[in-house]
């Protein structure tokens, strides 16, 4: 047990201390788990119908809850208000998703065999642990625990410590539901204490959201224990700008994808990664959309960008430019820490950028872009998958047909995308290679990766 018995919660526009958790104390945590896997034994017992019903319950009342949900993600970790709003607004829509073709996911799958019947049953394992990131403090958890609950299993949260607050209003918001006792929990814990909980044997399997290095720990933990995981882990997107674009528009794509969540995502463009012929307009253009871009109050409707999370990010990030600089990279608008109160940093572009700097190695967590020179079409190729991460990639071109054959079958990354910005999306399975992780969240391939894939067999 940690020796701390609170958890603060820090306003990054302001610097102030917004709320103080009661960390859980052992026996609170043992209660947790036990109440967890005994509410299991019922809650897979309820028709698919049935906790269908129950999703749609639980997207009306985030509906229900929306603002004071937004108000809260912005206060803890400095989203625009809006881009909160809109949060919420996905994390009721999976939901209603998962209601509506949960049923058509886990129905048994008839097969013909030698047997006078076989056919997979998808059955639920048990309690899920879910271990999040504070980035979008509502859609990592609810994407998580839409298709793990209508599987049929139940859930403990442990939510990044700067975002508690969030964490307790999810269980509310699960209660005010009208969920079943036990079915979903949220534990206010330090990262130390995780190792130890997914040892228990209540817990059946693992989803982690966060960094790579975090999800090292969580693969060890959980591998020692011959517990099942997904693993989402960190990214450094490509985005490949070939030289039929109108550059105007891959321009406009580009800048959304770099401050998505003011440049805080792991599926956000980081390294774009343009052709030799149109490098020079492209940058010019693009540092111009940048500067535009100035940050704000993330409570004003009009601030396109807000706070990073915390200081200590911000000033991480921060470093990474400036050794990126030191190696030759040239600095075309921002890169500065602004004085005054707050973990605010500015829309900022970096180019000659080259293998061996952080702005190409490592990722970018905030909003900084990275442009990277290419020979041509098949060298910008190799620059895209020449990174230990793969979540996401994008390709920009006139050729559509042409440029969905290299997404398809060239670029090494589990979301790879056309004239879009890479995003999550209920009905599609999302998720990394290399050291993005491993396994799938969304779709179907998401509600199958928490369940028993069971063959039966009548002779």
């Amino acid at each position: 047990m940690s020796q701390d018995t609170k958890i603060s919660s820090i306003n990054p526009a302001t610097g102030e201390e917004i709320g103080s958790y009661t960390i859980h104390d052992d026996k609170q945590t043992d209660k947790a788990l036990v109440q967890a896997h005994k509410a299991f034994g019922d809650w897979r017992k309820l028709s698919l119908k049935e906790r269908g019903a129950v999703l749609k319950n639980i997207a009306q009342e985030l509906r229900k809850q929306k603002e004071k949900l937004a108000l809260l993600a912005t206060k803890e970790m400095g989203k625009p208000i809006q881009q909160s709003r809109d949060e919420v607004e996905k994390c009721a829509k999976t939901f209603e998703f998962y209601a509506k073709e949960g049923p058509k996911f886990l129905a048994d799958e008839k097969v013909e065999t030698d047997a006078r019947k076989s056919y997979v049953s998808f059955q639920p394992l048990g309690v899920v642990l879910a271990v999040m990131p504070w980035n979008f403090p509502y859609w990592q958890v609810f994407r998580a625990m839409g298709p793990a609950l209508m599987a049929g299993n139940t859930m403990i949260l442990k939510h990044a410590s700067n975002v508690s607050g969030c964490a307790i209003a999810i269980e509310k918001v699960v209660k005010d539901a009208g969920v079943p006792k036990g079915v979903f929990q949220t534990l206010v814990l330090p990262s130390s204490e995780i190792a130890d909980i997914i040892a228990r044997p209540e817990i059946a399997a693992v989803t982690f959201t966060g960094s790579t290095a975090a999800g090292r720990k969580i693969a060890e933990a959980a591998g020692r224990n011959l517990k099942k995981q997904v693993l989402e882990l960190g990214g450094s997107d490509a985005y490949v700008v070939l030289e039929d674009v109108d550059i105007d528009k891959a321009v406009d794509i580009c800048v959304t994808a770099r401050l998505t969540n003011s440049g805080q995502s792991c599926v956000s463009g980081k390294r774009f990664v343009v052709v030799k012929s149109i490098r020079k307009e492209f940058e010019k253009r693009m540092a111009e959309k940048m500067k535009e871009i100035v940050y704000g109050d993330p409570m004003d409707a009009g601030s396109r960008i807000g706070p990073m999370a915390r200081v200590d990010l911000r000033d991480q990030l921060h470093e990474q430019v400036q050794q990126s600089i030191e190696k030759g990279a040239k600095l075309l608008c921002g890169g500065f820490i602004p004085e005054g109160n707050g973990a605010y940093y500015p829309a900022s572009v970096l180019t000659n950028v080259k293998k061996g700097m952080p702005a190409y190695d490592e990722e970018l967590f905030g909003p900084v872009a990275a442009i990277i020179e290419a020979k041509d079409e098949k060298d910008a190729i190799r620059i895209a998958n020449d990174s230990i991460y793969g979540l996401g990639a994008c390709i920009i071109s006139k050729d559509r047909a042409h440029a969905e054959k290299l997404a398809a079958t060239e670029l090494e990354a589990g979301n790879c995308f056309v004239n879009d910005n890479v995003h999550s999306d209920a009905r599609l399975p999302f998720g990394g290679v290399k050291q993005s992780g491993y396994g799938r969240e969304l779709g179907k391939f998401g509600i199958h990766e928490f369940v028993n894939t069971k063959t039966v067999y009548i002779k």
